[in-house]
C-alpha cells in the first residue's frame, strides 16, 4: 500500500545519534495522522549504524525501509536511492544528525498541501562555524548569478517534494547531481519556510573545508558553463594583452636595442600564461570527466540488501 508521506534519511556513521533520532522522529510523524514510511539509507557506515537500523526495522517493520549500500556513495546518491524506493505522495528529506528538527516536518507538509511542489527549509539562527556560514553565503550569491536557481538555503536538507517532482529527478539518471537544486529547477511553484537548526550534539560533520570547496566547484560544473565561459573571456583578454606587449617589445628593441632585463620579463609572463592554460585545461577536464562518467552508464550505487 502506498504511503502518504515518505521520509528519506541518509545515514553515515551516526550510531551516536540514531536512538535520539528515533525517539523524536516517530512521535513527530505519528502526530501528523497520515500513513508514512521512513527510508533509512546506510551509506557505507563503518560503525554500528546498520545494526541499529536493523533493530528499529524489527520494531517498526511497517513504517521503516532499510537500504544498505555496499560502500559510501555520498549524501545525494543516498537520497536518490531513497527516492527510487519511496511510495509516498509527499517525500521529505532530512539529515540524521538532528541538526534538523523532526518536529518541523509538519510545517513542510502544510506548504505542500497548500499547492507548493518543492518546499525548502531555511535554517534560522544556524549553529555552524563562521567559516561555513561565509562559504554558504558566497555559494548562494554565486549560484543565483551563475545558474539562475533561486534558493534561500540550499544546504538545508530538511525539504519536501511532491511525487511528480521526485519522478522527474529520478528520470534524469545522472551520476553526479545535487538534488535540492535539481528538484528546484523542475519546480513550478516552489517556496521556502523557516525551520529550526540545532548544533550537532554527537559525532562530527563529514564536510571539511576541502569537501565544501569541492562541493561548490562540482555544483557549478553540473549546473552552469560559467567556468568555461570565464576562461574563454580570460583567454581572449590575455591574447589581446600579449599582442600589445609583443608590439611594445618590438618597438623597444628597435628604439633601444636588446635588453637583458626584458628576457626575465618574458620568462615571468610565460610562466603566468602557462599557469592560466593549465588551469583552463583542468576545468575543461572536469567537464570531460563528467561526460565520461555519464556515457559509461555504470550503476550509480550498489545496494547490498533492503
Amino acid at each position: 500500500m502506498n504511503k502518504q508521506i515518505s521520509v528519506v534519511i541518509p545515514v553515515y556513521n551516526e550510531e551516536e545519534v540514531l536512538e535520539s533520532l528515533f525517539q523524536r522522529l516517530f512521535p513527530a510523524m505519528d502526530e501528523l495522522k497520515s500513513t508514512y514510511e521512513v527510508i533509512f539509507i546506510n551509506d557505507g557506515s563503518k560503525d554500528k549504524s546498520l545494526e541499529i537500523l536493523t533493530k528499529v526495522h524489527s520494531k517498526y517493520p511497517d513504517k521503516t525501509v532499510i537500504i544498505d549500500f555496499n560502500k559510501n556513495y555520498g549524501q545525494h546518491m543516498a537520497i536518490m536511492a531513497g527516492f527510487e524506493q519511496s511510495s509516498g505522495e509527499i517525500v521529505v528529506t532530512m539529515d540524521a544528525d538532528l541538526q534538523n528538527y523532526p518536529e518541523d516536518i509538519g510545517l513542510l507538509i502544510d506548504q505542500v498541501e497548500q499547492g507548493h511542489d518543492v518546499v525548502g527549509g531555511v535554517r534560522v539562527n544556524r549553529q555552524d562555524k563562521k567559516w561555513r556560514l561565509l562559504v554558504s553565503k558566497l555559494h548562494n550569491s554565486l549560484r543565483l548569478k551563475l545558474t539562475g536557481i533561486d534558493m534561500v538555503d540550499e544546504g538545508c536538507m530538511l525539504r519536501a517534494y511532491t511525487k511528480d517532482i521526485v519522478k522527474q529527478v529520478i528520470a534524469t539518471e545522472e551520476n553526479s547531481t545535487f538534488l535540492p537544486a535539481l528538484a528546484h529547477s523542475f519546480a513550478a511553484n516552489p517556496t521556502d519556510i523557516d525551520v529550526r537548526h540545532a548544533a550537532r550534539e554527537e559525532g562530527t560533520s563529514s564536510y571539511n573545508l576541502y569537501k565544501l570547496i569541492r562541493y561548490n566547484f562540482d555544483f557549478f560544473a553540473n549546473f552552469s558553463k560559467a567556468p568555461l565561459e570565464f576562461f574563454t573571456m580570460l583567454g581572449l583578454a590575455v591574447s589581446t594583452i600579449s599582442f600589445i606587449l609583443f608590439l611594445y617589445l618590438i618597438i623597444q628593441r628597435f628604439m633601444h636595442g636588446p635588453d637583458a632585463e626584458g628576457v626575465f620579463t618574458l620568462f615571468a609572463l610565460t610562466f603566468f600564461f602557462i599557469g592560466i592554460v593549465l588551469m583552463g585545461l583542468g576545468i575543461v577536464g572536469e567537464y570531460i570527466g563528467r561526460i565520461y562518467e555519464e556515457v559509461r552508464k555504470r550503476p550509480r550505487f550498489i545496494i547490498k540488501k533492503y
